[in-house]
């Protein structure tokens, strides 16, 4: 026997107060429940003004009411949402109403889209889209969720998996019917072009992860160099605002500043870092050590070089380092020093500045080449692609054993695209993933 659902309810638009807010109710007493305190609902997908009333029969608001029946909803179950004036009192005073109702809860982070999920209406690939899209700061950052939220990226893992399945039932032919006229006795080698043609596939993707981990998560640019080579004055210019104190004393900085900068729609993230130097100061040096590591995990070092010192340039441990001369404005340009960087700029005057943006950007796209924006850009589709790679090449390298044991991994390869979108084994992940999600959705 089946136990029925709470009906859920929650604000499901922005922070409070504001112009509108809507409070959405999901559940096998949506209908009921919003009538008890609307009076009749109006036609589906018909918004009409209603007067909102709580338990007592007290007026609360008056505001338009929208009926979505199941399952023709977001949840795929009975929706209703009521869109009242957004003070935080009167939302207050509705929600305590909704709570008054026998069956009737506040909804869980996410929990409207776990409905949505376990009721078909989205799988696991476009959930994860819709959280990267509410959480979405930069164009790209959007594009890139509207992609996965959409289906794109799901239909492109399920085409995959669909395919593998009629290789194994190709296999399955071969070893049940081979006696038979109509089965050809070499269908498994069709089987296997197709399956190294699904591997060449799964490598261009995989190929690209990177792109979609820099577009989802941001670019990691560290600006590095010997203390007083004008670090935190190039972070508070690329922001244009003070967000690191400068002096002219060496070592002002001995943790690193983070902040973000949106670079033509792409996320970039900025990092200041401390003066690279020998000394005996336990903080600083600490401060250094923080620095070291974050150069090796970035994906462009800006390295401040002072024009206005006779300095040798240091050796960056990352492959991927801007050489950028700093204080150009204090010195006389000759050919010597323009040759010893790979550009100039001045904090003071701001010549240069947009070079450094202009080559940051430039740096960034030629790491994210890619012909659409259907591309992984989460660790854990990295991981099941990977691991339904590793299987299809098994299937292929495993000549000399029986068709039976090729067969099967196959199989497993299919149920590893399986939980990429969520078809089976998921249950460990679900709370993870739609912990995401604000109360509402």
């Amino acid at each position: 026997m089946t136990v029925p659902r709470d009906t859920i309810f929650a604000l499901a638009s922005g922070g409070l107060p504001a112009g509108v807010a809507v409070v959405r109710l999901s559940g096998p007493l949506a209908c009921s429940v919003a009538a008890g305190m609307v009076g009749g609902l109006p036609e589906p997908r018909v918004a009409a003004l209603r007067t909102i009333r709580d338990a007592s029969g007290s007026m609360l608001d008056r505001g338009l009411v929208i009926l979505f029946p199941g399952p023709n909803s977001f949840t795929g179950e009975d929706c209703v949402e009521m869109h009242l004036h957004g003070g935080p009192a009167l939302v207050a005073a509705v929600l305590d109403s909704l709570a008054g109702f026998i069956g009737c809860r506040l909804a869980e982070a996410g929990e409207f889209s776990r409905r949505a999920f376990e009721n078909g209406k989205m799988d696991l690939v476009e959930i994860e889209g819709l959280a990267d899209l509410l959480s979405a700061e930069t164009e790209m950052q959007r594009r890139l969720a509207t992609e996965q939220s959409n289906g794109h990226l799901s239909s492109i893992y399920e085409g995959w998996r669909e395919r593998l399945i009629f290789c194994r039932a190709m296999i399955e032919a071969e070893l049940d019917f081979s006696d038979e006229g109509d089965i050809p006795g070499a269908v498994s080698d069709r089987v296997w072009r197709e399956v190294e043609t699904l591997v060449g596939e799964l490598d261009q993707v995989l190929s690209q992860l990177k792109s979609g981990e820099i577009i989802r998560d941001g670019f990691k640019v560290v600006i590095a160099g010997r203390p007083n080579a004008g670090k935190s004055s190039l972070l508070n210019a690329l922001v244009n605002r003070d967000v690191a104190i400068v002096t002219h004393y060496a070592g002002t900085t001995r943790d690193i500043l983070h902040c973000e900068l949106d670079l033509s729609g792409y996320k970039v993230h900025l990092y200041d870092t401390a003066g690279l130097r020998a000394t005996d100061e336990p903080v600083e040096r600490e401060g250094i050590r923080r620095a070291l590591v974050s150069i090796q995990d970035a994906d462009l070092v800006l390295h401040l070089v002072d024009l206005t010192i006779d300095e040798s340039i240091a050796e960056i441990s990352n492959p991927h380092v801007l050489e950028v001369g700093t204080k150009s404005d204090l010195i006389r340009i000759d050919s010597d020093t323009v040759r010893s960087v790979d550009l100039m700029l001045s904090t003071a005057t701001g010549n240069g500045l947009n070079e450094l943006r202009s080559r940051i950007l430039a740096e960034l796209q030629k790491r994210v080449q890619v012909n659409s924006l259907a591309i992984p850009s989460r660790l854990r589709h990295a991981q099941l692609l990977s691991s339904a790679r590793l299987h299809l090449i098994d299937a292929l390298n495993q000549i000399a054993y029986p068709l039976e044991i090729r067969a099967e991994s196959l199989r497993l390869g299919a149920d590893d695209l399986a939980r990429v979108t969520g078809r089976i084994d998921t249950e460990t992940l679900l709370g993870k993933i739609f912990a995401e999600f604000c109360v509402g959705k």
